[in-house]
């Protein structure tokens, strides 16, 4: 097993920015203010790590590829992230209001199950499935869970401060120029590499 440092701190970089504008990031606030945010947090992280570890898997498949086809994969799926978040989803909060749950057991499987439905297919799980096809199993999936389970506390601890005094649409820019920044890159690696 090989650790790559700067591997981990890009995906943890590139996967925490892309959280935070997230709906799961505002679904784990709402969830943290109806039920215990330990029990939420124990849930939404467990959901996280699952999904972290499909996409590491796929990335894994990925990497078995040729090189040039690899690095032609990441590069487009960088460049269609940085669209996404360039363009600005704007917020499809749809305001559905979420029940009180009560005991560790209930909080745990609503938070999760809230999670791991909605983050499928989801910008984080196939950049985490790009890093590791192209940056290494281990590192992405270590960078990428602390990043998902750093958001999610995040949400849970200081969620009201952030969604009322940081804008989404600054923190998805920001995102978006350094997912267009790794497909240049990438794509640069292509013809030198």
């Amino acid at each position: 097993m090989h650790l790559d440092p700067l591997a981990i701190i890009t995906a943890f970089g590139l996967i925490f920015l892309a959280e935070l504008p997230d709906k799961t990031m505002f679904a784990s606030l709402a969830m943290g203010t109806r039920m215990r945010p330990l029990y939420v947090w124990f849930g939404t992280s467990s959901a996280f790590i699952v999904h972290v570890a499909i996409a590491v898997g796929a990335g894994s498949l990925i990497g078995l590829l040729p090189d040039w086809i690899v690095k032609l994969v990441s590069a487009s799926l960088f460049a269609f992230g940085a669209f996404i978040l360039l363009r600005g989803s704007g917020g499809d909060e749809d305001g559905t209001e979420v029940k009180t749950v009560t005991g560790f057991w209930p909080v745990y499987s609503t938070a999760f199950m809230a999670v791991f439905i909605s983050e499928w297919g989801d910008l984080t799980q196939i950049t985490t499935a790009n890093l590791a096809a192209s940056n290494g199993t281990w590192s992405t999936a270590i960078g990428s869970a602390a990043a998902l389970v750093s958001v999610s506390a995040l949400a849970l601890l200081a969620g009201r401060f952030i969604a009322s005094r940081v804008p989404l649409k600054t923190v998805q820019r920001i995102g978006g120029v350094c997912m267009l920044g790794l497909a240049i890159w990438t794509a640069v690696e292509i013809f030198t590499g």
